[in-house]
């Protein structure tokens, strides 16, 4: 079985593909069955975002996992097949392993260094499986994604320069309002349309950039009070929208519905009620988007959506930062390289201890029945057995952890398949350690505790 990767993201597709692909809830339970059911598809995992949808599995055969993968991510964003095609990317065996711990590490972000990504990888997870399609290999490759990930905000400045999409999005906004006082948004007031975890951060980096003024507008009132008090800002009903948005200078919009929640006439009604020439921005985070494109035709109106901050990355984080992360990333991803190189001989040297062993007994069970007859006592019988398994151990003890060692390093397989064949080891005996491994419960899941 192999690592494979089927995806499109905000470096590969359009916008508007990327919101018809995106999936979440039963859709996304759904999706992941049917992968599961795949005959070439033993796992899997499906990282649905703003940003990107990607599945990653674990396949038998590469052709046969692609074309089912593609199939099923048409049928289910009902995007033909030919147009998804043009915006789908694939990776395969260590090109797919490292493209995950980049995802987790931020380096594949809109905004390179971005720290909600890591929490999405943890999420896709999750909820793998809670839906039952997760299996130790793909929950071990989970886990030292998370690890790189966590490494690469602890140990460089990654995560202090390239925060999240909304701080960038807020300081693009800021410089099409115009120049304000000490601040990004000193003297600017802004509307915040959502209550949800994107939403708080939005309240969040206005209150920091100095925003005199801060409103949450949610379908929910009492999710959009917790939010704006946080803040110390206020709450507007969601009908009064217009009203809100003609006091605004700057409108975050970060929902989750799934059609337009600020409509032209909406913000047209609004402009009517500002005066002539103020600049009114619109940053819409969402996906799908919250702002209807034809606002942006409208007299003094910019709206700024994902598509726009594409493209805020390395330059802004720094060389120096990327580059230890990149540095990071190739270091786990030999870490594991390694690991799994090393846990491929495993069944092997059960299998040669258990062939040993066998082999043991039988000379043990047939020297027993011979010294019974000379009267030998049982207690001299047991001495004989525990010195001959003694022997025995020390004799492979030297050959079976210096066997794992070589076969953690590039080209290992041929000690495992030097090692079969001196010791003549049956392949069924060997496939059935393979198989007990597999099908034993992983139950150790450090990172889905914390």
């Amino acid at each position: 079985m192999s690592v494979l990767v089927v995806g499109l993201s905000h470096k590969s597709a359009p916008v508007e593909t990327l919101e018809r692909a995106a999936v979440s809830g039963d859709t996304l339970g759904k999706l992941l069955r049917d992968i599961a059911h795949l005959p070439d598809t033993a796992e899997t995992f499906v990282i649905s975002t703003c940003n990107r949808v990607e599945v990653y599995a674990e396949v038998g055969r590469f052709h046969g996992g692609v074309n089912g993968i593609c199939e099923l991510l048409a049928r289910h964003s009902g995007i033909p097949a030919g147009e998804l095609t043009a915006s789908l990317y694939v990776h395969y065996e260590d090109r797919a392993v490292q493209h995950l711990l980049a995802v987790a590490s931020g380096l594949d972000s809109m905004v390179v260094g971005e720290d909600q990504v890591l929490g999405q990888v943890r999420a896709a997870l999750k909820a793998a499986d809670d839906y039952g399609t997760l299996g130790r290999s793909l929950r071990d490759l989970g886990r030292i994604a998370l690890r790189t990930g966590k490494r690469a905000r602890a140990e460089t400045g990654i995560d202090r320069l390239g925060i999240s999409l909304v701080s960038v999005g807020v300081e693009l906004a800021a410089s099409r309002l115009g120049p304000t006082g000490a601040e990004l948004l000193t003297g600017r007031d802004v509307l915040v349309v959502g209550a949800g975890a994107m939403s708080g951060l939005a309240v969040a980096t206005a209150a920091r950039a100095g925003a005199a003024r801060i409103a949450v507008a949610n379908r929910t009132r009492s999710r959009a009070e917790r939010l704006a008090a946080g803040a110390g800002g206020v709450v507007v009903d969601f009908a009064d929208l217009p009203a809100a948005i003609a006091g605004a200078g700057l409108v975050i919009s970060c929902t989750g519905a799934a059609g337009a929640v600020i409509t032209g006439q909406m913000v047209g009604a609004a402009l009517d009620q500002r005066p002539a020439g103020a600049p009114l921005v619109l940053l819409d985070l969402a996906m799908p988007r919250d702002v209807d494109p034809a606002v942006a035709d409208l007299p003094d109106v910019s709206v700024i959506g994902l598509d726009e901050l594409r493209g805020t990355g390395e330059a802004a984080v720094g060389a120096a930062e990327v580059a230890a992360v990149r540095a990071i990333v190739e270091e786990e991803f030999a870490a594991y390289g390694s690991a799994v190189r090393a846990a491929q001989v495993t069944p092997t040297v059960v299998a040669l201890r258990a062939k040993a062993a066998t082999v043991v007994d039988a000379e043990l069970e047939r020297l027993g029945g011979r010294l019974s007859e000379h009267g030998v006592s049982g207690h001299a019988l047991e001495e004989i057995a525990q010195t001959v398994r003694r022997v025995v151990d020390k004799l492979l003890h030297a050959p079976t952890v210096r066997v794992k060692e070589l076969a953690s390093s590039p080209g290992g397989e041929e000690y495992e398949a030097a090692l079969r064949v001196l010791f003549d080891l049956n392949p069924r005996a060997v496939e059935a350690v393979t198989r007990a491994e597999v099908e034993t419960p992983d139950i150790t899941d450090q990172e889905g505790s914390q």
